[in-house]
Parts: structure tokens; C-alpha cells; sequence
């Protein structure tokens, strides 16, 4: 329950932003947002002491659609930040995307502290991958002199090639700058683009982490920016980092979940980037070369540990598993499914995969219900149980080196070099075990499959990749999420599919908690004065892709002006169908059109912005990211153009997987998943014509289901009360 401090504090800071502001215009579904935060984390079940850990029931969860225009990361950030101060957590605000990590940090923030005078200290938080290894970087940057000095060659696990001039250069200079503390060792800080594979070498992680021992900790960037998550009050995450956190047991990088309040903004990504988070897979070529050269280096950790009968025994491990990847070799050389196509679309055999791999250039063998194929049972629990005793020796191995590096008379220069190389097989055999473990996990009956598949990669190495997920996360993120959160608000622009939330509900796990809240707030915009939606007489289905793609060539002519200085958005479902029809409109319009794809994101809103400015149109030819977060208000976006309804087939392993149990089950995938997901695609399309309260324009969608099908009129129904034309 709110304490009246609380209420205050929430009152008088808000208030403070109108006296600060004086164009500030105090919302209703803003006040409702903030209030329904504070109320769920007030919520919060403390543990008594000494007693067990409370059970959570989503008592202090929160679900909020906020429509664009409410100032949701305002609300979130004020009610958030008092109530983190109050109760002793932290808030730790998750974005899908980069963009709204750097508004919240770079304005959002900045702005309720300057405004509201709340004294709310923030950071961002990055993962390992972000940051450079001091380390690891002197190490390859050392003269050969100073290598032979210390008594070892250089780190053969850090270059598989030989490297080249310019990469030498590169790190060189990264060295240098970074030891005169003009670069700071974030990736994102250094001026010019870092080659992956470059960065790759000499970027932090887990496993290669000489942590508290490191000779270079006090200067790691990692550890100086991890510190400052520990100091403040809003920790800015985003939802990879925050699921990478749980899945190794939280409050690794992140605070703990116990001690921590989330608010995750664009929390209709979180499912899909949970799922895969939560899945694992490896390259028969990368475990090849990595157990061929293991004996390589568990042979001088024995020297070091006296720990030679665990070396021989890794080593042994690894012997096992390298035999079962050669039998995997010589089976998939037979599989049917792992032949390559014919590019024209022949016809294949395979009742399960013949249409994924018709679209795809590798080939994928994917295995019906996730159900171990006749004949291959004992090879699969093989190569699991050898992955499985790999990586427990390979832990130990690493645990003799932490206590050797304990010991004052060992070379601690030569075990720390160990370690450091070490930690490059650790991370890829933890990868390996992971995918073994799921694929010889079979789920007890009436449990959801896993999918599991493999992909031929058909290059000049030829390589074969092993792939497991669960066909959900929901399962993941009850446990490990939101039964041991202090509290969370999950908010979007679009949240409810087909006028409810029930798609996110299942998604995310949260149907298990039934005490969450669920809150749809209103759009401060007046739709049905400010825009159209226009439903054409299109009479082509885009079931006839080519009768569908004239009809739209017809139409855009008649809808867009090619002397009005406006700008127009046409959202495509198909690059093909984008292309094709831009190539066929009349010559006047191709030099108005920007294609994305073909110009960097930033350079084509440029030239939209540069055309209008001078008294031209521009049409934007957008697929589905540009009906997502575009933010174009005023005249840059006066017409929305939906060529066809946003259905995504399934076509990836997962989909395929989770759809057939579906059926197994009566249900019927296309009205419990595509139609849902189409409804929140749709409405996030829409969004992109109204964004300000001054906005106007219209919506016109060229799919004539919308009309002819039942679906279609759900699909409508969700739609802002736009005044309907046609």
C-alpha cells in the first residue's frame, strides 16, 4: 500500500515539472499511468527474516498499454524512481532497442531530474560484449621481446588465423589510447567502426575473466561501469542484457531480481527475444577445432595445477565427444534432408521441411515434435553425456587454476595467461553441452516439444550447425523473472492483440500470476478528427501475388500526389513484392520514392526531411521495422499506404515446431498466434500516421480480407476510431 510520503513526493514532483515547464499540459492517462505504477510497486512482498522467500502471484505486476502521446517514460521513471528510493531497490528500465535507451539517458532522464527536482542518480548498463579486456589487448599487443621475456608463446586460441597489418594497427592503436585514457574501452565510444572478428579477441567475458586476480581490474571497463550500476537509483538495460542477467541466475550483472523494480518499455519484443535468449546452438566446425586443440592447453594447465589425472580425463571427454561429432558427420552426409536443393524450387520428399528449405539456401533438418529420429537415440544421449562430462572437468580445471593462482610460489604471469586462454574453450563447451542437453531432453507427455534442427551452412568450410530452443519462454520467465522480482511494469504503445491482452498474458508467463494488473489507457488524439481510413475496392487477393502486386501499382498513382508537398508511408509485407512494384510505377513518382535498404536508415529520413523541406513529396517504401518506431509527425507523414495485412507464415523452426502442437492439441494456429500477432502489427502501422496532437492524414490498407474475411473485421475493430471512408 502507498505510504503518504509516497503519494507526496509522487504529487509535488509531478507538480514541479508544470511550475518548470511552461508549455506543460498534465495528461489524464499519464496521472492514471503513474498512479497504477506506484500502486503495483507498492505491492511488493517483503521476505520476513529468517523466513522463507514469499510466493509471488503477480501482486505487484503490472501490464499498461499506454498509446503514443501519454508519456509513458515519464510516468514510469517518476513513479518508478520514488518508489525505488522508498522501498530500497533499484529500477531497472529495459528497452527493445538502442533508440530508447539513448532518449531515456540522454533526455528522458536528464529532463525529470532538471524539471521535477527529484534527485534520481542513472546509468547505462552494457553487457561484456561492449567492452574491451585490458588484458587480453596487451597481450596481443606485447613485442614478441617482451612475449619470450615472460617465459611463453603467444595466446593461440586468441588468433586461429594469422593476423593481419592493419589489425595489429588497430589494436595498437586501441592500446595506446586507452592507456593515455583518451578511450575509455567501450566499443560504442571508439570513433570508427571495430571489425567483429577483431573485437571478438579482445572484448570481456565471463569465462576468460580473470575477475578480482586480473593485473589490470583496477583500470577493466567492465568492472569501473559495473561499480556504478551499484550506486545508482535507475539502471538502463535493455532486454538482451536483462535476459542474458536472468539466464545465468540474475543479479550477475544487473542488480538481483529480490532488489529490483523493472519497467519494460517495448514489452511486446520481450517474448521473442527471450526465446532466444533461452535457446542454444553450435557449430560442428568451431567444437571440432576447439576439442582438436584442448589437449594443447589442458596438458600445460596439469603442468601448472599438478592436476594431470583431471587434464587426462578432459581429455578423454573430449576424445569421446570429438567421435560422436564424426559419427554426426557421417549421418548427416546421408540424411536426405541435408542435400542441397535445386535453386528453381524442385519439389522435395520430406513431408516436414520441404517447404523451409524450398525458401532457404541451407538446407534444415528439422525434427518432427522435437522427437529424436529413429535410430539416432544412443548417438544422441552419447554426445550429450561426453559434452556434459567435458564441461565438468572443464570446470574443475578451471577451479585448479583459481586455486593455483591462490598459491604465492606459482608463476601467477603464466597462470593468468592460462586462464585467460582457458576461458575461450570454457564458454565454447558450456555452448556445446547447452544444445546436447536440450536435444536429449524429451518433455514429459502433454509438456510443450522443444525444436531442435540442424542446418547445413553451405560456404567454403562447409559447416553444420546444431540448433534446440523451447518453443516458448513463458515457462522461463515465470520462474525466473517475475516470481522473484520486487515488482514490474511491462508498457508498449501496443500491448492487447484483438482488443485484449491475453496474447502477452501467455507469452510472457504471466497467466500463471493471476493477481497481475492489466490497464489499456487512452490516446490523448482526437482519431476521428484527425485521420481517414480508407478502404479501397481492390478486388486482386494478395493470395495472387501478381494480380495483388498490379492492383497496388494501379493504386498508389490514384492516392499519392506527385506535386504535393507531403510525405507518404507505404508498409510492404514482401522486399519482392517493394521492389516490384517500385519498378513499375509511373516515371513521374520514381524520383520522390526512398527505399529502404537501399540508404541507411538515418541518411533516407534526411532526404525525406531535405525533399519536403523544398517543396517536394517523398514516399518512403518501408517493410516491417519501418512500421515500428518510425516517428515522422506533421507533414512528413500525412498518408499511411498498408499494402497487405502483416501475417508472418511460419516458416523458422520454432514456428513450425509450436504450430504443430498446436494442432495436436484442437487448436488452431492461425487464429490463436498469426491473427493475434497480425492485430498488434497492424495497429503498430497505423500508429505511424498520428503521432502529435496537430497531426491529420489517412490510412489506406490494400487487402481486400479486411473486408471479404471475419478476421478482417476483428482486425478492424482494433483500429484507432478513425473516420472511415470507402
Amino acid at each position: 500500500m502507498l505510504t503518504d510520503l509516497e503519494k507526496n513526493a509522487i504529487r509535488d514532483h509531478y507538480q514541479n515539472i508544470g511550475k518548470n515547464l511552461p508549455n506543460f499540459r498534465p495528461r489524464a492517462a499519464q496521472r492514471e499511468m503513474i498512479a497504477a505504477v506506484a500502486n503495483a510497486f507498492s505491492r511488493t512482498l517483503v521476505r520476513e527474516e529468517g523466513g522463507e522467500a514469499p510466493k509471488r502471484e503477480g501482486e505487484s505486476i503490472a501490464v499498461i498499454e499506454g498509446p503514443t502521446g501519454v508519456g509513458k517514460s515519464l510516468a514510469y521513471l517518476l513513479a518508478g524512481g520514488i518508489m525505488a528510493q522508498t522501498r530500497g531497490k533499484r529500477l531497472i528500465v529495459s528497452s527493445a532497442t538502442v533508440a530508447l535507451q539513448e532518449q531515456l539517458v540522454d533526455r528522458d532522464l536528464p529532463f525529470l531530474v532538471e524539471k521535477s527536482g527529484l534527485e534520481l542518480t542513472f546509468a547505462l548498463a552494457k553487457g561484456r560484449g561492449r567492452y574491451l579486456c585490458p588484458y587480453k589487448l596487451y597481450q596481443l599487443t606485447q613485442g614478441s621481446a617482451q612475449q619470450s621475456l615472460l617465459g611463453f608463446e603467444a595466446p593461440a586460441a586468441l588468433w586461429d588465423t594469422k593476423p593481419k597489418k592493419e589489425e595489429l594497427d588497430t589494436l595498437r592503436t586501441l592500446a595506446d589510447e586507452f592507456a593515455a585514457r583518451r578511450y575509455n574501452g567501450d566499443r560504442d565510444a571508439w570513433p570508427e567502426k571495430i571489425d567483429d572478428g577483431l573485437w571478438l579477441r579482445i572484448t570481456n567475458d565471463r569465462h576468460g575473466c580473470l575477475k578480482a586476480a586480473c593485473p589490470n581490474r583496477a583500470e577493466c571497463p567492465f568492472y569501473l561501469a559495473r561499480d556504478v550500476l551499484e550506486t545508482v537509483d535507475v539502471v538502463v538495460a535493455n532486454h538482451d542484457l536483462l535476459l542474458s542477467d536472468i539466464s545465468m541466475g540474475g543479479g550477475v550483472i544487473l542488480p538481483a531480481p529480490e532488489n529490483s523494480f523493472y519497467c519494460i518499455d517495448e514489452a511486446h519484443h520481450l517474448p521473442k527475444k527471450a526465446l532466444s535468449q533461452f535457446a542454444a546452438e553450435h557449430s560442428w566446425n568451431t567444437a571440432a577445432w576447439s576439442l582438436e586443440k584442448l589437449p594443447q592447453i589442458t596438458g600445460k594447465i596439469a603442468a601448472v595445477t599438478d592436476k594431470a589425472e583431471l587434464a587426462n580425463l578432459a581429455d578423454e571427454a573430449a576424445v569421446s565427444l570429438l567421435d560422436s561429432l564424426h559419427e554426426w558427420q557421417f549421418h548427416l552426409a546421408e540424411e536426405p534432408e541435408m542435400s542441397i536443393r535445386p535453386s528453381h524450387g524442385e519439389a522435395s520428399h520430406s513431408e516436414t521441411n520441404s517447404d523451409f528449405n524450398r525458401k532457404n539456401s541451407e538446407p534444415t533438418w528439422l525434427w518432427q515434435d522435437g522427437k529424436i529420429p529413429e535410430g539416432l537415440e544412443l548417438l544422441v544421449s552419447n554426445t550429450a553425456v561426453a559434452a556434459k562430462s567435458l564441461l565438468k572437468h572443464t570446470y574443475g580445471l578451471n577451479d585448479a587454476l583459481s586455486a593455483a593462482r591462490r598459491d604465492k610460489e606459482q608463476d601467477s604471469v603464466l597462470i593468468d595467461r592460462l586462464s585467460s586462454e582457458f576461458g575461450l574453450f570454457t564458454a565454447r563447451i558450456e555452448q556445446i553441452s547447452a544444445v546436447w542437453d536440450l536435444f536429449a531432453t524429451v518433455p514429459a507427455e502433454g509438456e510443450a516439444p522443444l525444436a531442435k534442427w540442424i542446418t547445413r551452412r553451405i560456404d567454403d568450410k562447409n559447416d553444420y550447425i546444431f540448433n534446440a530452443s523451447p518453443i516458448s519462454s513463458a515457462n522461463h520467465l515465470a520462474n525466473s523473472l517475475w516470481r522473484r522480482a520486487a515488482g514490474a511494469v511491462l508498457t508498449s504503445a501496443t500491448l492487447q492483440s484483438l482488443g485484449n491482452f491475453n496474447l502477452l498474458l501467455r507469452q510472457t508467463g504471466l497467466v500463471w500470476l493471476p493477481e497481475t494488473t492489466t490497464l489499456a489507457l487512452q490516446s490523448p488524439f482526437d482519431f476521428e478528427a484527425q485521420g481517414e481510413l480508407y478502404l479501397p475496392p481492390v478486388h486482386a487477393s494478395p493470395k495472387d501475388p501478381a494480380a495483388h502486386t498490379a492492383a497496388i501499382v494501379e493504386w498508389l498513382p490514384k492516392l499519392i500526389s506527385a506535386e504535393e508537398a507531403i510525405g507518404t508511408l507505404v508498409l510492404f509485407s514482401s522486399r519482392k513484392q517493394m521492389q516490384d512494384v517500385a519498378l513499375r510505377l509511373p516515371d513521374t513518382y520514381l524520383p520522390l520514392l526512398l527505399i529502404q535498404g537501399e540508404l541507411p536508415k538515418a541518411v533516407l529520413l534526411q532526404r525525406h526531411d531535405e525533399a519536403l523541406q523544398s517543396g517536394k513529396a517523398s514516399i518512403i517504401f518501408g517493410l516491417d521495422s519501418f512500421a515500428e518506431g518510425l516517428d515522422l509527425p506533421g507533414e512528413a507523414c500525412v498518408q499511411v499506404i498498408i499494402a497487405k495485412l502483416p501475417f508472418s507464415m511460419p516458416d523458422n523452426p520454432i514456428e513450425k515446431t509450436q504450430n504443430r502442437w498446436i494442432e495436436q492439441r484442437g487448436g488452431n494456429p492461425f487464429i490463436e498466434i498469426t491473427v493475434p500477432e497480425a492485430s498488434i502489427k497492424l495497429v503498430q502501422a497505423v500508429g505511424r500516421l498520428i503521432r502529435t496532437e496537430q497531426d491529420y492524414g489517412r490510412v489506406t490498407i490494400l487487402d481486400n480480407r479486411v473486408k471479404t474475411q471475419r478476421y478482417g473485421q476483428q482486425l478492424l475493430a482494433c483500429l484507432p476510431p478513425f473516420k472511415r471512408i470507402g
